[in-house]
């Protein structure tokens, strides 16, 4: 029989980037580092967390996830790159300011994403459902690890996913999920359940 552990989790998304700043859409295609407000937001949120005993770091493969957690990497925490945590694909759109025409791109596939069109995505993008597939990879290898708590650094809208997933929440509702740089989620893991214990804390940034 499965062993279940249970086990406390804290989501957060990477710090701030100058393509944030500048919202510019950075997806899976832009591999960016953090400017200096998203390296401060960094070192608040483990200023503020570091006394949590943290037996793992689940991270993208993406620098500024790095980046994030660096301060407890530095504390000699082990860490995990998945390619499942990575930010969703826009496709043709990473890394363009935006346009009127890219606004109302993003418009329309967020409708369509309500609407329950999982498969829908930007020209040369990612799904929603390849997305959502790849996130539950990522759950079920952070449920089976014996660690008792761990940090995950994800980005906006794959934490949107990540949310609504471990909520047992439909992925209609990814954009009722707010997700500011280092906003924390915590969740209690328990009889294979995810109970939602805090959500987009941010006050470790006051």
């Amino acid at each position: 029989m499965e062993t279940r552990h249970d086990k406390t989790l804290y989501l957060i998304r990477h710090g701030q980037t100058e393509y944030n700043k500048l919202k510019i859409v950075q997806g899976s295609g832009v591999d960016s580092s953090l400017n200096e407000v998203g390296i401060d937001q960094a070192n608040k949120f483990h200023l503020a967390y570091k006394h949590i005993p943290f037996k793992k770091i689940f991270i993208s493969t993406l620098i500024r996830t790095y980046e994030t957690a660096k301060p407890f990497i530095d504390m000699e925490i082990p860490y995990h790159k998945m390619k499942e945590l990575n930010e969703i694909s826009w496709g043709i759109y990473e890394g363009k300011p935006s346009t009127k025409e890219m606004h109302t791109a993003y418009e329309q596939l967020n409708a369509h994403w309500e609407e329950g069109n999982f498969e829908a995505r930007m020209e040369q993008g990612e799904s929603a459902l390849e997305m959502k597939n790849r996130l539950l990879i990522a759950i079920d290898e952070i449920k089976k690890d014996p660690s008792e708590t761990v940090l995950v650094v994800s980005h906006g809208r794959a934490m949107r996913c990540l949310v609504c997933l471990l909520k047992r929440e439909p992925i209609t509702n990814m954009s009722k999920v707010k997700h500011n740089n280092t906003g924390l989620y915590r969740f209690n893991y328990s009889k294979d359940v995810f109970n939602l214990e805090k959500e987009n804390d941010i006050t470790h940034l006051d």
